[in-house]
């Protein structure tokens, strides 16, 4: 067999739902015409980069300065690097350099490359469900385990939980917020509980380390402010991604942020360099990382995410549904009115033509994700359909 057996099993699980529905949303798409298909089910935006950022990649290209697409440090180059640390050092109120950031190839790569420097083989990295479900695959990827505790209904932390996860293998906590796929911020109250316990087993010995996965931190609601990771521990990253904020997925652009307050960071800094060539990446795109370096304080239309967030949810509630309101990202995670969300599921598909994904594709059984980052007038189309199968469903 061609395939390894490790890939075999990757095939065969439940990692795939996301692509999974997306793929069958195409063949369905074939057969009743795209406008009448309301696909919801991958989390690829459907707005353009800002123009001005446009503008400057079209400068770039005209007129290139000399060298800029040889290599350079694999960190990236340091004028880019001091400009996104400007950038942290306004937000988080801390003395960031060009050496605690680290230009990587989106928050995929840079998740990549942290894991692999960090972990030893049986390392043990918890993840708060539901959650993004390539975080398993990353962990593994660098003989770490994954280890998954459920939150609250209202999916803020539970940090009881994580503390009786913790063992002495523990490396980090991993966490996403804005969260895909619930669209929930994690309040001020559940970190500042994660960092006390986190600064507690360090007192007694124990380096845990809090890494963030900040693909959504731009895209919040309703005067949301995120809490400040960097202000109660020394020992955390933030992984950042220019994919949302700035509408650039296929391009694959971001950075590692390091607590300019970590011991020894020069040495991970080191291993990031290593990592960053052994897994293939080698450098982050050297036209994208001129690009977005000046567009650090801009991103896309939050308010129409905003809207669209509104015009949805509304729906939902028309329906009967339950669902926690997103704070922020472009997701919804409702509860599935039939126990078996898969069920539902396929029938929102095979009678409305709208595609989602299951929430065991997150973790999370008895849930289902929709991404709503798409047209407003897919919504609107699709508004009934939700609603008449909510109540459909409610009836039973």
């Amino acid at each position: 067999m061609i395939v390894s057996r490790q890939i075999q099993k990757l095939i065969a699980d439940q990692e795939g739902w996301t692509r999974r529905m997306f793929e069958e949303g195409l063949r369905i798409k074939k057969l009743y015409g795209e406008e009448n298909v309301y696909d919801f089910s991958l989390g690829n935006p459907d707005t353009e980069p800002p123009r001005e950022l446009q503008k400057t990649l079209a400068e770039s290209l005209l007129h290139p300065s000399k060298g800029m697409h040889r290599y350079m440090t694999n960190s990236g180059y340091e004028e880019v690097r001091r400009d996104v640390a400007g950038y942290l050092e306004e937000i988080y109120g801390l003395p960031f350099t060009a050496s605690h950031v680290f230009m990587t190839n989106g928050s995929a790569g840079g998740l990549n490359i942290l894991l692999k420097s960090m972990l030893d083989r049986g390392d043990e990295v918890i993840v708060p469900t539901p959650f993004f479900w390539e975080f398993k695959n990353y962990v593994h990827n660098h003989g770490g385990k994954l280890v998954t505790v459920r939150s609250k209904d209202d999916f803020q932390l539970d940090v009881d939980r994580i503390a009786a996860a913790i063992t002495k293998k523990t490396k980090a906590v991993l966490l996403n917020s804005p969260n895909n796929p619930t669209g929930a911020v994690y309040s001020r109250k559940s970190i500042d509980d994660l960092t006390s316990l986190l600064n507690e087993r360090r007192g007694q010995g124990q380096d845990i380390y809090l890494i963030a996965d900040d693909a959504y931190r731009k895209l919040v609601y309703d005067g949301t402010v995120l809490p400040n990771i960097f202000a109660g521990y020394d020992l955390a990253f933030s992984i950042n991604s220019h994919s949302k904020d700035l509408a650039l997925p296929g391009e694959r652009i971001g950075y590692i942020a390091i607590s300019p307050r970590m011991p020894d960071f020069e040495v991970l800094v080191s291993g990031l360099m290593i990592t960053m060539r052994t897994l293939g990446f080698v450098n982050a795109p050297a036209l994208f990382q001129r690009a977005v370096s000046i567009f650090q304080r801009t991103s896309v239309d939050i308010g129409e995410y905003q809207r669209k967030r509104d015009v949805l949810y509304d729906a939902l509630m028309e329906g009967g549904f339950e669902c926690v309101k997103p704070a922020g990202a472009f997701y919804m995670f409702p509860r599935s009115p039939e126990p078996d969300e898969l069920n539902f599921v396929r029938s929102l598909q095979q009678e409305e033509r709208i595609m989602v994904v299951p929430g065991r594709g997150f973790g999370k059984k008895g849930y289902f994700r929709i991404a709503y980052c798409v047209p407003m007038e897919t919504i609107l189309k699709s508004r009934d359909g939700f609603i008449r199968m909510g109540k459909r469903f409610k009836k039973r």
